[in-house]
């Protein structure tokens, strides 16, 4: 099809924008990208989608989320309120992780990839966890991505929390299911080897992750670290030495691995990082909510770390997290030059696409010709010039997720006007009640 009658903003250096543009798609992937009068001229036959004035962009990526994070959202705790991480995650994550089902596993995913084509997310990186029901989980994350139609790569997170035979469960579904994807070459499809956190595991369980990656081949890893000061006490107590720097010592870190929050680091923990070109995703919206700190985005931008943005099981408007980050930045600093919108739009489109680019084999986050067709149509009429160099501003002011009206993956029409015509998302959210309900039940009665 031709996209046309749009604005177009590339992401791509080479040509950055076209204010009455038109892109072509052919199959999965962009073909070319210009000016309208010359492609249409070019390509008459082609089917055309009106852009109707709207602004078309590369969908967003996500570079860490947490499907099953979604049957969180209004969930009664018992007890007194959680008073610091480690009691979060005791209270709330890992009773939560026990309770999925099959059933809970599938519709957890579904809702949240149902807002992530409603907000312009098209490719998400997910950490899953599923105690009760490891073994095929991922199998399960990876039918809700058919079903949707969205781009995933997905892992599994191996803990020592449940005991031996679960670690061993949750190595054994990483190792499969990256198996099973590089088999099939689905282009929407990826694996990476998932890991809880370095809190929760022992070196013997790292040292058999380390094995079973170099047994794939060119595997990295994605683990939580040093996401509060327990993870560092953990590691200072257990084994005395800071929680990068054992992780570096493990030989977990990498340029296909993703550190999740690195909030509680010091200097040569970051300059460890760097050096190894290991990715370290940002999640704000998440550390505030857990109170367990702002990870220090500006030093790490300084210092050369590639730093990406995630969102940790919260919406997947990745606009709103790119919001709270720059404003987050400027207030932990107190200083309003922190952060600027520019170079935090730079972190979420080309640093995200970089990631991106470790697992998919074509580019991603640009619209550019040879990269994928995930584009989003923008139904946004700017009350003040919109150009090239002011974008980014007005995302930070006037964009949110809800201005999202066509969403594209794959050269695929998932949403046209808001409308998501291929699923029963009625039918999808009414069963996704019916199964959160029946995880709380089992949740509770382990709460007691």
């Amino acid at each position: 099809m031709l996209i046309t009658n749009c604005r177009v903003a590339t992401f791509d250096e080479a040509a950055p924008w076209f204010d009455d543009g038109a892109i072509l798609v052919q199959k999965d992937v962009i073909v070319a990208v210009g000016d309208r009068p010359v492609l249409e001229q070019q390509f008459p036959q082609e089917e055309r989608l009106d852009g109707k004035g709207m602004l078309a962009m590369p969908g967003f990526i996500c570079a860490h989320t947490h499907f099953y994070g979604a049957f969180a959202r209004g969930l009664y705790i018992p007890g007194p309120p959680m008073k610091d991480f480690p009691e979060i995650l005791a209270r709330l994550w890992w009773p939560l992780d026990r309770a999925l089902d099959e059933e809970g596993v599938r519709y957890s995913a579904l809702v949240p990839m149902i807002d992530a084509i409603r907000y312009g997310t098209t490719t998400l990186i997910d950490h899953h966890a599923s105690n009760r029901f490891v073994d095929g989980s991922l199998d399960v994350l990876a039918e809700a991505a058919e079903q949707t139609g969205l781009r995933v790569c997905l892992c599994y997170e191996v803990s020592d929390r449940d005991g031996p035979e679960v670690a061993r469960a949750g190595i054994r579904e990483n190792v499969r299911f990256i198996r099973k994807v590089r088999g099939e070459e689905n282009p929407r499809l990826a694996g990476t080897f998932g890991l809880h956190a370095a809190l929760t595991l022992s070196d013997e369980t790292l040292a058999r992750c380390v094995a079973e990656a170099e047994s794939l081949g060119d595997v990295g890893f994605h683990i939580h670290a040093a996401e509060g000061p327990a993870d560092r006490e953990e590691a200072l107590a257990k084994y005395g030495m800071r929680t990068i720097d054992r992780l570096a010592t493990r030989e977990i870190l990498g340029p296909r691995t993703i550190v999740a929050h690195a909030i509680d680091i010091d200097a040569w923990e970051m300059a460890l990082l760097r050096d190894t070109e290991t990715w370290v995703s940002h999640q704000p919206r998440s550390n505030m909510n857990n109170g367990v700190g702002v990870a220090d985005v500006p030093a790490m931008l300084r210092g050369g770390v590639r730093l990406v943005l995630g969102n940790d099981g919260f919406s997947n408007d990745m606009m709103e997290e790119m919001r709270v980050a720059y404003l987050l930045h400027k207030v932990a600093r107190d200083d309003p030059r922190v952060l600027p919108a520019d170079q935090l739009l730079h972190v979420a489109t080309s640093h995200n696409a970089r990631l991106a680019a470790q697992f998919f084999p074509r580019p991603l986050g640009r619209l550019s010709a040879g990269a994928f067709a995930d584009i989003i149509l923008m139904d946004y009429d700017p009350p003040t010039p919109l150009t090239a160099e002011n974008l980014p501003w007005h995302l930070m002011f006037g964009f949110d997720g809800r201005r999202v009206d066509t969403t594209i993956v794959g050269g695929r029409v998932l949403m046209r006007h808001r409308e998501i015509g291929h699923l029963d998302v009625q039918r999808i959210y009414a069963e996704s009640r019916r199964v959160a309900r029946q995880t709380w039940e089992r949740f509770w009665a382990m709460a007691e």
